[in-house]
């Protein structure tokens, strides 16, 4: 097994660092004051930049650097964060992911002309030639810092040995910036009948005699910043004695090192805080909140490949089929102990199947979260002012599913900004707000997950799309279509209403993209719109694509499976129906429900079982029957991928291997009630003439 390559696991880790940052950034905008979210941005550029000098990109350490130092107003609060300041450090997060995902794509004129533009609006109350002169100065070396020293007091989480790193190490790097008094605090210490040996107890009052900037003391304790406290401030101008070695220091008794550090003035009570004299302005970090009592051992959380669970969700696969074939024979014989043993294998097998699926299910937040930028960035274009709401991102999805429903939901959530919201003239003529909204919500709904794009814009123009179908031939001129039937056409190749062909919209492919992409993943799209409220596009998924619960029909000789999530219920096929052939319709409680023979569409032979059964389906709100000779019962479905001979047949999802060792075809649900409802409107057409 070979290791994973280290600047691969930084670019990793760096990929998540750039989601807390843009995060950051895009919530800066709505909550300009909050100092919380501009510390979180600057910790973020602060990891990747020392990162990534350790790993050796220099260009994006340098960049990083100049990046925070011309942000560093907004840390301070000399100036707020506008909407033009947020976009430019949007665009410089962007070009350091490219300089670390791939360096060859960049240019550094595109990353000098970022910088300009960042200071430009960062030091927009400043006179040009001051900001000209900002923008040509290197940046500042620690030596030339002037500084005088720091003032420090440590604080460490408890558990910080635990986690692999030593305080003393960090003192020592501390000390290598300059003349280093260190005092420990030691009124924490417990007796010695109630201390944990692999707990830190003592604090340390450290003071720093040397003309570095803050960012060089940042850089010692970067990799702890979230497990301790620090509090700074700077020191006054004072003649620094002979420094000493840090071990030396600690080593030596307690009156001489009193005598050397007498200015710092350690009191017998309990050292709570550095405190600093009135007329020196404290630089100190936002105090965390107070630590609660949890359990240190934490949650233990292992980074693993994704081919590594699809690799482990395929051998769980080839159990499930192994064990069917177990039970199968179990069930055929008459040794109760394999029987019980073919039962617990079962069960077994089952829980690791849940198990399995459950390490690779991933909460839909971390795909809703790419959208914000994206609306950020359509509002600002299309000068449409847009608030983004998300709603159930701990709802849990296979990851698959997740990288399938990226594309699709890119193109919902463009065409609800450039097609349904309105200007905001319109909308103020219309007395709606000037600010438009796009709902973004998941949900968990049986076997199936309901993802939903929700706008609260103009709604369909249902002539409008009517008058594009007759004129691209769709349909008749003057045939009787419902509502819905006319919007489905928004899903065929080449549709479009747009007026002009633009960037976003105009081409017809993306409600093509959508309906492709979501009928491959075994899912559905209901459309729904109120005229000047908006339109509503909700997409039905399975929980997974791996391995479902389906009933096992036969049909002739062959067998086949239903996703079970789709089955409503089982009714018998009563001869009244069987002498409506030319109708296709069945009575269930007073509701007529169209159903399809299966034996004509898989043209069995032989003939007919006496007692048909009727599998009542439903996908969305259409119900469909479909009438098979026998139901076998539950099934455990592995879901195998058919080949590229067999992607015309378009009544199957795909094919599971049964315990006997045949295969049998997985039916497609929405694909069926299609052609059902072709059917009806065939009916419909010979009987109106």
């Amino acid at each position: 097994m070979s290791a994973m390559d280290p600047t691969e696991v930084f670019r990793q880790e760096a990929s998540e660092l750039f989601e807390v940052l843009e995060g950051a950034l895009l919530d800066l905008g709505q909550r300009p004051d909050d100092r919380e979210l501009v510390d979180s941005a600057f910790r973020a550029l602060h990891t990747i930049k020392g990162s990534g000098a350790m790993f050796g990109f220099d260009k994006v350490a340098s960049f990083t650097h100049e990046f925070e130092t011309a942000f560093d107003r907004v840390r301070k609060g000399e100036i707020k964060p506008t909407q033009e300041l947020i976009s430019v450090a949007l665009a410089a997060k962007d070009y350091i992911r490219a300089l670390i995902e791939d360096p060859q794509s960049t240019d550094d004129i595109i990353g000098e002309a970022i910088l300009d533009d960042l200071k430009r609006f960062v030091f927009s109350d400043q006179p040009a030639a001051l900001v000209a002169e900002i923008a040509e100065a290197p940046p500042l070396a620690p030596g030339e810092s002037k500084q005088a020293g720091w003032h420090l007091y440590l604080e460490f989480e408890s558990h910080i040995l635990r986690n692999g790193s030593n305080p003393l190490d960090l003192l020592e790097d501390l000390c290598k910036l300059g003349p280093c008094f260190v005092v420990p605090v030691t009124d924490g210490i417990p007796f010695l009948d109630e201390m944990e040996p692999e707990d830190c107890y003592l604090k340390w009052d450290v003071k720093l005699h040397a003309a570095c900037d803050k960012d060089a003391i940042d850089d010692v304790f970067m990799f702890v910043q979230d497990e301790m406290k620090l509090t700074l401030s700077p020191l006054e101008q004072v003649e620094a004695p002979a420094p000493l070695p840090l071990f030396q220091l600690l080593d030596e008794e307690p009156a001489p090192v009193a005598e050397v550090v007498a200015p710092v003035e350690v009191a017998a009570a309990p050292v709570v805080k550095a405190e600093p004299k009135p007329e020196a302005k404290p630089e100190s970090k936002s105090e965390p909140k107070p630590e609660a009592k949890r359990d240190d051992r934490g949650i233990a959380t292992v980074r693993v490949q994704a081919e590594r669970l699809d690799e482990l969700m395929d051998r769980v696969g080839e159990l499930v089929i192994a064990q069917a074939r177990l039970t199968q024979l179990a069930s055929s014989g008459s040794d109760l102990s394999i029987k019980m043993i073919a039962e617990e294998i079962e069960r077994l097998a089952s829980s690791l199947r849940d198990t399995t699926m459950g390490a690779r299910m991933v909460p839909i937040g971390s795909l809703f979260g790419r959208f914000r930028r994206l609306v950020h960035d359509l509002s600002r274009d299309l000068s449409k002012p847009v608030e983004f709401v998300t709603t159930g991102e701990d709802t849990e999805l296979d990851k698959t599913m997740i990288e399938c429903l990226a594309d699709p939901l890119v193109h919902l959530i463009r065409n609800a900004i450039d097609h349904g919201i309105e200007d905001t003239a319109t909308r103020s003529a219309n007395g709606k707000t000037e600010q438009g909204r796009i709902e973004l919500a998941a949900v968990h709904s049986g076997a199936q997950v309901l993802v939903t794009v929700k706008d609260n814009g103009g709604g369909l123009n249902t002539a409008r799309i009517r008058a594009k179908a007759e004129e691209q031939g769709l349909i008749a001129s003057g045939a009787v279509l419902t509502d819905h039937e006319i919007h489905q056409f928004l899903f065929h190749p080449g549709f479009s209403t747009a007026q002009t062909i633009s960037a976003l919209s105009g081409r017809g492919v993306g409600m093509d993209v959508v309906k492709r992409t979501i009928e491959n993943m075994r899912g559905t799209i209901d459309l729904s719109t109120r005229p000047g409220q908006g339109t509503t596009v909700t997409l039905r998924l399975p929980l997974t694509l791996a391995i479902i619960e389906g009933l096992l029909i036969r049909v002739g000789e062959g067998r086949y499976i239903i996703p079970l999530s789709a089955v409503e219920e089982c009714v018998e096929l009563t001869a009244e129906d069987e002498r409506s052939r030319g109708r296709n319709f069945l009575n269930v409680r007073g509701n007529l429900v169209p159903f399809l023979r299966l034996r004509e569409i898989m043209t069995a032979s032989g003939a007919p079982d006496r007692h048909q059964k009727t599998i009542i389906i439903s996908t969305g709100e259409t119900r469909v029957g479909l009438v098979a000779d026998q139901i076998i019962g539950n099934h455990q479905t592995v879901i195998k991928s058919l080949s590229k001979l067999h992607s015309d047949v378009t009544i199957f999802s795909g094919a599971t291997i049964l315990g006997d060792g045949t295969a049998a075809l997985i039916l497609d649900v929405a694909q069926l009630v299609a052609m059902a409802q072709s059917k009806v409107e065939k009916q419909h057409i010979s009987e109106a003439a």
